[in-house]
């Protein structure tokens, strides 16, 4: 018997290495964790090879994960209301795949994946885990002779007294499955064909053989009485099934429990293809036919369940039923059938031999997730002598039983009872896990999940508790139902936990005093927190009138004070947390001061800084659930109220990952979220020391939003780096965002504003290397232009005067101007350099004001130029202009100077004075002072633009297409 279960194991796992086909030759690759760490209860694993993705559930729920399709979409039913974390495959579904979507269904998640018109799949189970082979191109199925018709197979006939022979002349290997069913013998084959029935006129005993075909199979309908016995051989490629005669011994499939303890069935036949849907032309109803391959195998007797029959066959499986969602997976050896909430099959308990129990041994209770009072009794001689007796005898039932999967096990289970009754949950898992390990298809007893998702709920397990109660084998038990209400209430999930109180209403009372006050209060609180007050008030009533002991009773007196809250009962609700947080029990107390802290700051009795220090104190007495979150919470946002801006990231960071999952951990993370963006993207950080926000920005950089907004708020905080020149720290924020987050457009506009700070900071290499490493062919005008200057001017920074020309070429805009004065200037050539500096200044000498630094040392290289290249045409002209502007110049003497030229010098002090002027008269610093301003009107610094418009206009630049 122990080999039974363990080669059914065995082949399982080869059958489903066999499926993965290239995994043993192609390593797969691991890519993103979807589902955590390794003894989550869902952990979803995924890895990809050159010829395919695989995604596999693993952990104590999603390795009982059920997988099925419905034509495009794969569905994995995972059994928790609690949705994975696919985010990765939603954001980069892998090849084959379509789109990826997780939708809530009852008792569970279901995650659904849309296969691409040319995708595949295939899945299975190994290692203890189920897995989804996910394909770019589905395997082509070897082609017809006859090109995409179907083929043709000569069906000849041989009659004889009392019987007939078919024979099925197929070319290629196929598979059958032959079986009556009432006053009709079927044949179906798991090929698409064309059957050639004009060798079958004689049919001896039977009256009428019709065929048909569908897109997968082929299948024939013989009119036969009920007396005839059917037989199915093979000859090599062809079939010969036999209607009539003396009757065969069919063997070879086996039916037996699926050992992974689902409520589920699992046949072992060798070589099983696929199951084909069929409608009998005569009863109307459906029924099913599992094809295998020779050689022939059969069921010998008809097995009937809640949900299906299974007919007597000659060779492969027939199923009949009424429900609709049946699953019949064919794989491999094995064929399992299935539906999304179980099969209606008798506990595994039922199976197992009689054991003698002593008469004062925890009896059973009527429901599976029910508690008993009398479970905890002890007797006359304590709990010690108690507890040693029933250990002790539970010992020697697991010892006798060795690996015999029918050995009894009511001395274990009245002992985990005696342990559950008793408030030993860690203890009463063990007990429970070690009956699992010893004997697995007791994984679907009803009492063992019962009993372990209690004792797992009673020690806050609450995930791994509802793993239990989500199986199909307490489904409609009444007090499983209270216990998914209990754990609902716990999760936040209120709605869900009204629903599952509802219905598990009528075993309530069943409990003992303390359970009764403890689902009495998670029930109010749901009530509550659903708006409910009259339910509430009901609820709590009942939960007093239970004489729990005082921690329950707290725990109830905390849930009526958050009533008097939310009543605007302000006075009550403070008293009583008031006196809740006088109780020596953390648990109760913290919660409760937490609560007067809240409502003593909504008085004005508190300071905020009197609350922080409470709350700094109450975050380390309680950890771990969602009273520290609420804490966490309360404190972020007492420090963001008071500009501690650091402060309150931090507090807010501290909830991490390791508390994702409790309730209330959504909202810290959107609080987190909401900060940081009101800090970078709403100037809320304008009022910190550009190096302060630096240092903030760097400390909690990982909370950058992904897209428009986390590049504008790198930018705006570039920008303010710039303004005060720590130009390598802007430059090193802009260079992250070239490399690492954008693409194409806006990948080119950041990497633009990058090359401008790098030269800004005269470094012309780098500023080259951010230009050329983003070039796009998608660029605006306007913005290569911009780079094309840019570029030029790197170039003139190396001495590379030709080249930088080269790259302007007929470019007249005003930065490849001032860029070719620049040049120009370097190379001596005067009158070209001053013609493009005056260029510049346009008709500025028409608007009035003084002149900015830009302008000013424009107009003095354009004098120096025109006096050198003893141009006093244009000199005059230039002076005649600007003249009047001198007054008022930052540098009266040298703008007076190169306005007069050296005519207006005498020569002992002409060539020293315009020596001077041509090396002060640098337009470098202007241009840096122009660049600031740009780049504080392009991220929004400029007090006139709003933050916000900034971000929404670079919105459309990074969605255009990248070259």
């Amino acid at each position: 018997m122990s080999r039974v279960s363990v080669s059914k194991r065995v082949l399982r796992t080869t059958v489903a290495a066999a499926a993965a086909g290239a995994v043993a030759f192609s390593p797969l690759a691991p890519l993103a964790q979807e589902g955590g760490a390794a003894l989550d209860p869902v952990t979803i694993r995924i890895g990809a090879n050159s010829e395919f993705t695989r995604v596999e559930f693993a952990g104590v729920i999603g390795s009982r994960s059920r997988v099925r399709r419905e034509g495009r979409n794969i569905i994995v039913r995972i059994g928790t209301t609690a949705a994975p974390d696919v985010s990765r495959l939603k954001v980069d579904p892998p090849p084959g795949v379509e789109k990826v979507e997780t939708r809530a269904v009852t008792g569970g998640t279901e995650l659904v994946l849309t296969l691409t018109e040319a995708g595949d799949a295939r899945s299975g189970s190994a290692d203890g885990a189920v897995y989804l082979n996910l394909y770019a191109q589905a395997a082509e199925a070897p082609a017809p002779a006859a090109g995409s018709a179907a083929a043709t197979v000569p069906v000849t006939t041989r009659a004889e007294a009392g019987r007939v022979t078919l024979d099925f002349g197929w070319t290629t290997p196929v598979g059958a499955a032959v079986f009556r069913r009432g006053e009709a013998v079927w044949i179906v084959f798991d090929t698409r064909a064309r059957l050639d029935m004009a060798g079958a006129k004689a049919l001896g005993p039977v009256t009428d053989a019709k065929w048909t075909a569908g897109a997968d199979h082929v299948a024939v309908r013989i009119a036969a009485p009920q007396a005839l016995a059917v037989s199915a051989v093979a000859d090599g490629t062809t079939w010969r099934v036999t209607v009539g005669g003396s009757p065969t011994a069919v063997e070879g499939v086996q039916i037996a429990r699926d050992d992974s303890g689902d409520a589920a069935l699992v046949a072992r036949m060798a070589g099983a293809t696929k199951a084909v849907w069929l409608t009998d032309p005569v009863a109307g109803d459906r029924f099913a036919a599992v094809t295998a391959l020779a050689p022939g195998k059969g069921f010998g007797a008809r097995r009937k369940t809640m949900d299906l029959a299974l007919l007597p066959t000659a060779h492969g499986l027939a199923v009949e039923t009424t429900a609709p969602d049946l699953a019949i997976l064919a794989q491999g050896d094995l064929v399992t059938l299935s539906r999304p909430g179980g099969l209606i099959l008798s506990p595994p308990s039922a199976e197992l031999e009689a054991g003698q129990l002593q008469a004062d041994a925890p009896a059973r209770a009527r429901h599976p997730g029910l508690i008993m009072a009398e479970w905890a009794d002890v007797g006359t001689d304590g709990f010690s002598t108690r507890y040693r007796l029933l250990q002790d005898t539970a010992a020697l039932e697991a010892q006798s039983a060795g690996d015999d999967p029918r050995a009894p096990a009511e001395a274990r289970f009245a002992f985990a009872r005696f342990l559950v009754g008793s408030g030993l949950g860690y203890e009463a898992i063990g007990v429970l896990n070690a009956i699992v390990a010893q004997q697995p298809n007791m994984i679907g007893e009803p009492e063992l999940r019962g009993l372990r998702g209690a004792a797992r709920a009673s020690i806050g397990r609450m995930e791994e508790a509802q793993g239990d109660f989500a199986s199909a084998a307490v489904a409609g038990d009444p007090a499983s139902s209270v216990w998914r209400g209990y754990i609902a209430s716990t999760q936040g999930d209120y709605v869900s936990a009204r629903q599952a109180f509802a219905a598990g209403a009528s075993a309530i009372d069943q409990f003992p005093a303390e359970w009764r006050a403890r689902f009495g209060a998670a029930h109010a609180l749901a009530a509550l927190e659903t708006g409910d007050l009259e339910a509430t008030r009901a609820l709590l009533s009942y939960a007093f009138s239970q004489e729990a002991p005082a921690a329950d009773e707290l725990a109830a007196r905390l849930v009526q004070a958050r009533m008097f809250e939310i009543d605007g009962q302000s006075d009550k609700a403070l008293a009583v947390y008031t006196a809740v947080g006088r109780a020596p029990m953390e648990a109760v107390s913290v919660p409760a001061k937490l609560g007067a802290v809240r409502l003593s700051m909504a008085k004005g009795a508190m300071t905020p800084a009197a609350a922080a220090a409470q709350l700094e104190s109450l975050r380390w007495r309680w950890r771990g659930d969602a009273t520290e979150l609420a804490v966490i919470r309360q404190l972020g946002q007492l420090y963001l109220s008071q500009g501690l801006y650091r402060e309150a990231l931090t507090a807010l960071k501290a909830a991490g990952p390791r508390m994702a999952r409790l309730p209330g951990a959504p909202e810290i993370q959107a609080d987190l979220n909401n900060a940081f963006r009101a800090l970078f993207l709403e100037g809320g950080a304008d009022g910190l020391q550009p190096i302060q926000a630096l240092g903030l920005f760097y400390d909690f950089r990982e909370l950058t939003p992904i897209g428009a907004d986390g590049d504008e708020m790198v930018r705006r905080l570039a920008r303010r780096l710039v303004d005060v020149d720590l130009l390598p720290q802007a430059a090193e924020l802009l260079k992250y965002q070239v490399e690492n987050r954008l693409e194409g457009v806006a990948k080119a506009q950041v990497a633009t504003d990058l090359a401008t700070v790098y030269l800004m900071d005269r470094q012309a290499e780098p500023a080259l290397q951010a230009l050329w490493s983003s070039r796009s062919t998608l660029l605006p005008t306007a913005l290569n232009a911009e780079r094309r200057a840019l570029e030029a001017r790197a170039l003139t920074q190396l001495g590379r005067y030709d080249h930088a020309l080269e790259i302007l070429g007929a470019d007249n805009g005003p930065e490849a101007r001032a860029v070719k004065a620049e040049i120009f200037w370097k190379q001596q050539q005067w009158p070209q350099a001053a013609a493009l500096y005056e260029a510049g200044l346009s008709e500025r000498y028409k608007a009035g004001g003084a002149l900015t630094a830009d302008e000013e040392a424009r107009l003095l290289r354009a004098g120096i130029g025109y006096s050198l290249g003893q141009d006093g045409t244009a000199l005059s002209r230039l002076s005649r202009n600007y003249r009047p502007y001198v007054a008022g110049a930052r540098n009266k003497s040298a703008l007076s100077i190169a306005l007069d030229g050296l005519d207006g010098t005498d020569s002992e002090t002409s060539a020293a004075d315009f020596a001077g002027l041509a090396a002060s008269a640098d337009t470098f610093a202007g241009w840096v002072t122009t660049m600031k301003t740009e780049l504080r009107t392009k991220t929004g610094g400029d007090p006139a633009a709003p933050a916000r418009s900034q971000a929404a206009t670079a919105a459309p630049a990074s969605a255009r297409p990248a070259a």
